[in-house]
């Protein structure tokens, strides 16, 4: 069986698609295209580093000892792996209804109005 670490190093960092899987407990298996997760397209140091940065709780100073680098040098890797990896906005604005309720808090706008915006939706 291949493994993400040979799969990465087979395609040499190039993009790929997934087109079948099988599940390992019943052998059942999905044909369609499937994108690989953003942390298999990273290479193999890299997705290393990653599960290293992970273990260390995000720690710098404990990455610099594991790897026997520098605080700059692991900032910079972690820059670098960053910019490969499309992030997801975990703290969106507000919209809609939350945008009423948070204007509201912030006294920007009476309960009268709230309401109104509200039930106006």
């Amino acid at each position: 069986m291949v493994d993400w670490q040979d799969l990465t190093e087979l395609t040499r960092g190039r993009p790929f698609v997934v087109e079948r899987v099988r599940l390992a407990d019943n052998g059942v298996a999905i044909e369609g295209r499937f994108e690989p997760p953003q942390l298999a397209r990273l290479s193999t140091d890299d997705q290393v580093f990653v599960a290293a940065f992970v273990r260390a709780h995000g720690s710098i100073k404990e990455m610099e000892r594991v790897f026997g680098v520098s605080y700059p040098t692991v900032k910079s890797r972690l820059k670098r792996i960053a910019e490969q990896l499309d992030f997801v906005d975990v703290d969106p604005a507000p919209t809609g209804a939350a945008d009423v309720v948070d204007r509201l808090r912030r006294g920007e706008i009476s309960a009268e109005d709230a309401l109104a915006e509200l039930e106006g939706r």
